[in-house]
């Protein structure tokens, strides 16, 4: 049962990380600070953004 929470927990993480990742994105001030973060997002997981 621990492996499942321990799992549930990563996957909440791993969501909350994303949701985190795309607001800043969605609200960075310049350009280039966008573009760094979208290739942060792109390193981390291929199927983000």
């Amino acid at each position: 049962m621990s492996n499942i929470a321990a799992k549930l927990r990563a996957r909440r993480a791993e969501a909350r990380t994303r949701r985190a990742l795309n607001r800043a994105i969605d609200t960075a001030a310049t350009s280039t600070v966008r573009q760094e973060l979208i290739a942060l997002a792109q390193a981390r997981q291929p199927f983000m953004r």
